[in-house]
């Protein structure tokens, strides 16, 4: 049995600006695929210039956010880092370590694609919620 209701993690997922335009039905697929985890303070949960191949979302606790050694942001629950990389396999452009124990669930790319294989509608809603980022952050639209 798991940490987390199955309605917390919808209601966090909720919060994830790549998962904002999901139905409840979609979150909770999404959710079902995770897995809970509890990490000691200075645990790594994702290490600069690594493959991106998972998802956090922080329910408990702070992280703290590196990039080249320097600090960039300290994040308390709720909270989450990763989202990106579950879509696009990109290596990973920051260090992000356990301030404090934190207690988490984290999605796979394995798992989070079998999810998206189910179920299309969610990809669909996913990559256009993603190339919306992208233009809101100043990219061409070409």
């Amino acid at each position: 049995m798991g940490m987390f209701t199955k309605n917390a993690k919808v209601e966090a997922l909720k919060q994830v600006p790549l998962f904002e335009g999901l139905s409840k039905k979609e979150l909770t697929e999404i959710a079902n695929a995770s897995e809970d985890i509890e990490l000691e303070a200075g645990a790594t949960l994702i290490k600069e210039g690594g493959l991106a191949r998972e998802f956090f979302v922080i329910l408990d606790g702070t992280i703290e956010i590196t990039r080249g050694g320097r600090h960039v942001r300290t994040g308390s629950a709720p909270d989450f880092v990763g989202e990106i990389g579950l879509m696009a396999h990109t290596k990973r452009t920051a260090t992000v370590t356990a301030k404090t124990p934190v207690r988490c669930f984290i999605l796979n790319s394995r798992d989070f694609r079998r999810t998206l294989d189910d179920n299309p509608a969610i990809e669909r809603k996913l990559s256009r919620a993603l190339a919306e980022r992208l233009v809101a952050l100043g990219q061409d639209a070409v």
